[in-house]
């Protein structure tokens, strides 16, 4: 969470701020809600640094911390774990201080911050692994607790992921195989089993954009993202690598999502040029003048999208 990264937790950023939409059905499922896909989602502030009891000062960096606006705005906080451990959850009470007090309101002489809604997205879970975790805070004025809402990703098949739209998912799927990785690799008929079940993503994940459910972009991120996860989750195991690889369309796909954003720019189309501005906005990485630089859009055309999504300065 902290300087320290996997490369599932960097997928999982990509995913998160270049497809944020797909997020939404996640949030749905994790917390009772009810997106609809059109609500919009604004990353707050990226870094910061959190003091310890040892005196010593670290700098965490994370896009893991946005705001959902539709009806209502809602503050979410949703880490990426691959394994359950036990800091997990003083990790998280660490930045969500952090994000409650960046967000604080003083009046008079009384504080009062806002913890986002909190969750933990596993990649792996066992028997052991709760559904939900509990933070306790004991003051001298009460104790309060908030709920860690946990999800697992490896509890949801095929048929479900792409029922309830949880598109998010595909690229940590792979996980469910994990522990049969072995069989996989030695036995050609059972490879065969888990190169159709991909065919299957791929096939699906085509009848969406077909349909207008998903863009190009998205599709090939999807895959792009799946692809980085095998390379290392299979690392130790070729066959199956190389078998999946070759179902999801291999390597040329690190650069296809780019490539279409760009052919879209360069052609002047408004709405992806619009889109790509709002990603840029919404990761909050780059000036107003930068991103109007990078999408051929104005300044002031920036700057009118983002008092829109309700972000008023630029990095």
């Amino acid at each position: 969470m902290c300087t320290t990264s996997t490369p599932y937790d960097d997928v999982y950023r990509t995913m998160l701020n270049d497809c944020s939409s797909l997020i939404l059905p996640v949030i749905n499922e994790m917390f009772g809600e009810h997106y609809t896909g059109k609500e919009q989602i604004v990353f707050g502030i990226n870094e910061h640094f959190v003091n310890f009891q040892n005196g010593e000062e670290e700098k965490c960096v994370t896009d893991t911390a946005f705001t959902v606006i539709g009806i209502t705005r809602k503050k979410y906080h949703v880490e990426c774990q691959s394994t359950p451990d036990s800091t997990m959850l003083i990790r998280m009470f660490e930045y969500e201080s952090q994000i409650a007090l960046d967000d604080g309101n003083v009046k008079g002489n009384t504080l009062t911050v806002t913890f986002p809604h909190s969750g933990v997205l596993y990649l792996r879970h066992s028997r052991r692994t709760p559904d939900e975790m509990t933070i306790n805070i004991r003051t001298s004025g009460g104790e309060v607790s908030y709920p860690v809402k946990v999800f697992k990703t490896q509890a949801y098949t095929i048929g479900e992921i792409f029922e309830k739209r949880l598109l998010f998912l595909i690229p940590f799927y792979i996980f469910t195989h994990e522990k049969r990785f072995q069989v996989y690799n030695n036995n050609e008929k059972k490879l065969e089993s888990l190169r159709n079940e991909y065919e299957e993503i791929k096939r699906k994940l085509e009848e969406l954009m077909i349909a207008g459910e998903i863009s190009e972009y998205t599709k090939c991120m999807i895959i792009d993202m799946s692809n980085r996860v095998l390379e290392h989750i299979a690392a130790g195991y070729e066959n199956v690598r190389e078998g999946v690889e070759n179902v999801m369309g291999g390597k040329v796909l690190n650069y296809e999502a780019k490539e279409i954003l760009n052919r879209g720019i360069s052609q002047g189309v408004g709405q992806g040029k619009r889109e790509v501005a709002e990603n840029l906005i919404k990761r909050g990485k780059l000036t107003f003048e930068e991103i109007a630089e990078d999408t051929g859009m104005t300044v002031a055309e920036v700057e009118a999208l983002a008092e829109k999504l309700g972000v008023l300065t630029s990095a």
